[in-house]
């Protein structure tokens, strides 16, 4: 988890971080499923996709103005994708 995320993270407010953890949630279970091999990408309803102009950073969708965005680090455990955290926030945290 990078600075800009834990910056971001203290500046939502309580619904928020609730969203946020309710969308980690479903993050999680398809990164579960796509390390098995039963997904192919996350479920549409995190809006998950790579940021337009930016090499190798990911954005996914927790709320209407809700952005987290992540790039893919180096593996830590053997057959284990490692989430980078970037930065958390509204829209206008993509560049």
């Amino acid at each position: 988890m990078k600075p800009a995320f834990r910056r971001g993270l203290r500046n939502l407010d309580q619904a928020q971080a609730a969203q946020l953890r309710s969308s980690l949630r479903a993050f999680v279970a398809d990164l579960r499923e796509i390390e098995e091999g039963y997904l192919d990408w996350f479920r549409p309803g995190l809006r998950a996709k790579k940021v337009v102009g930016a090499s190798d950073v990911y954005e996914m969708s927790w709320a209407p103005n809700g952005r987290a965005t992540f790039a893919w680090g180096s593996e830590q455990i053997s057959g284990k994708r490692h989430v980078v955290w970037l930065q958390v926030g509204g829209h206008d945290i993509l560049p």
